[in-house]
């Protein structure tokens, strides 16, 4: 049984999860980036910036130095998407450690998934993958949540799973990292797209046309990429994408809301602390699309319109595809 666990990121998701490590049972090791933060951190014994209104229990030790995370028997890293090779390249990590790569995105100047990231620069390290559909918040608070949990090792997702599991949180284990990962990814670029439709008064009907039509992109670029199509039909994929592309809580559709409004990207960024790891994998989710010759045009368009194109004219291009059988 895993007993220790170390988190590398203390934004409002790693934060959640020292959170429900510690109501595991397990012994958590919090690493935040910035030392006022970790003075906050352990003075105040709650994220107001990223996670307000959650309590960190006692047992969670709050860390300024990295490698401080490694007194751990596994180290979750919930880190943005495209920090974590910087982050995590310079350490010596111990082989023994397995990794958990708790974020969402593809790697902007390789097109690497980020198990593949992690298997490059820390290639002694066992990886595996956590995703689904999760606000942070109404994990940290207890309410029923489902994730899964992906590896190579297959004993390894379920020791993990089994080290995570509260009456509350289930994680379910997975064997395919390949496709976990990159349902994660795609989904937050479908989701900024539905939130598009939403704030461009296109309706409801729109909305879950692209929905469906988008969870097929998705289920392509994952079979493409090597992992199982099933996967895309799971929690890391379809449940993700339904949680992120209907909720106003989303990051990813919130901003595309604003989008199809006729704001400005960088105006709703301004505003923002947190990441919406839609913007920063839109390009990489469509150029790895057509490194592996797969049709993503919802996609295409999401990246285009973050891209600075006209809302209009990408509503005009999907609406104007040839017609053909669903399947």
């Amino acid at each position: 049984m895993i007993r220790r666990i170390g988190i590398v990121g203390a934004g409002a998701w790693g934060t959640a999860l020292a959170v429900i490590a510690e109501r595991a049972g397990r012994e958590v090791t919090l690493w935040a980036r910035r030392p006022e933060q970790v003075a906050a951190l352990a003075a105040e014994r709650e994220n107001r910036l990223h996670l307000p209104g959650i309590s960190l229990a006692p047992g969670i030790r709050v860390a300024g130095a990295l490698d401080s995370v490694f007194d751990a028997e596994a180290v979750l890293v919930a880190l943005p998407a495209q920090h974590l090779r910087a982050h995590l390249a310079v350490l010596a990590w111990p082989k023994e450690i397995p990794a958990v790569i708790c974020a969402k995105g593809v790697e902007r100047e390789s097109l690497k998934s980020l198990p593949e990231v992690m298997a490059e620069i820390q290639p002694a390290a066992a990886t595996a993958v956590l995703s689904g559909p999760t606000f942070a918040g109404e994990a940290a608070r207890g309410l029923p949540t489902a994730v899964v949990i992906a590896s190579r090792e297959l004993a390894l997702a379920e020791s993990l799973a089994a080290a995570l599991a509260t009456a509350t949180f289930r994680p379910y284990a997975s064997d395919d990292p390949t496709g976990v990962a990159l349902g994660g990814a795609a989904k937050n670029v479908l989701a900024i797209g539905c939130g598009i439709v939403l704030g461009r008064g296109l309706g409801e009907n729109a909305r879950a046309a692209l929905l469906t039509r988008g969870l097929a992109e998705l289920a392509r670029l994952v079979a493409a990429a090597g992992g199982k199509r099933e996967t895309a039909m799971g929690l890391s994929g379809a449940g993700d994408l339904l949680l992120t592309a209907t909720s106003s809580q989303s990051r990813n559709s919130s901003l595309g809301e604003a989008l199809g409004r006729g704001r400005k990207l960088a105006d709703i960024l301004a505003e923002r602390q947190s990441v919406a790891e839609g913007v920063e994998s839109a390009a990489a989710v469509v150029a790895l699309a057509r490194r592996h010759g797969v049709e993503m045009p919802i996609s295409q368009s999401v990246a285009a319109i973050l891209a600075g194109g006209d809302i209009d004219a990408e509503l005009r291009r999907l609406l104007s595809r040839p017609l053909k059988r669903e399947e």
